[in-house]
C-alpha cells in the first residue's frame, strides 16, 4: 500500500470524502418528491440516479401501519393442562444420600492415590539400580 506524500496524517486515507465526494452528488440534498420519484421535469442534472432511472433520496421512515381492533387475539386450539405438583422432598434422606456419594468419592480418590504411590516407588527402585 502506498500513501499520499505531502503533510496529510496516516489517518486521511481512511477518512470520509467530503459530502458528495469524488465528483458524485450528496444523496441526502438530490432533489426528490414526496413519493421517491423524480421531478416532474425528469432527473435533475447531478441527481444520484439509481437502477431504473429513479432518484434516491434521504430515508422517510417505516411504513405506517394500522393497530389490531381491541381484543384481538390468536385462536387458542388446545388447552395446556394444569401443572402438576412436585413430590415433597425428604431433605434428611437427601442428605444421607450426598453423604453416601461423597464416602465412595473419597475411598475410590483414596484408592487410585495409594496405587499411584506404589507405583511411583516401583519406577524409583527401578532407576536407583
Amino acid at each position: 500500500m502506498t500513501t499520499p506524500s505531502g503533510g496529510s496524517s496516516p489517518d486521511d486515507f481512511w477518512r470520509r470524502p467530503p459530502s458528495g465526494g469524488e465528483g458524485l452528488p450528496d444523496r441526502a440534498t438530490a432533489p426528490i418528491t414526496g413519493d421517491g420519484t423524480a421531478p416532474a421535469g425528469g432527473v435533475a442534472p447531478g441527481a444520484n440516479v439509481g437502477p431504473g432511472g429513479a432518484a434516491y433520496g434521504g430515508y422517510t421512515g417505516p411504513p405506517a401501519s394500522t393497530p389490531p381492533p381491541a381484543g384481538w387475539r390468536p385462536p387458542v386450539h388446545l388447552q395446556p393442562a394444569a401443572p402438576r405438583s412436585l413430590p415433597p422432598q425428604d431433605l434428611a434422606a437427601l442428605d444421607q444420600a450426598e453423604q453416601r456419594a461423597q464416602r465412595v468419592t473419597y475411598s475410590i480418590g483414596a484408592v487410585a492415590a495409594v496405587v499411584l504411590v506404589i507405583l511411583v516407588c516401583l519406577l524409583c527402585s527401578r532407576l536407583l539400580r
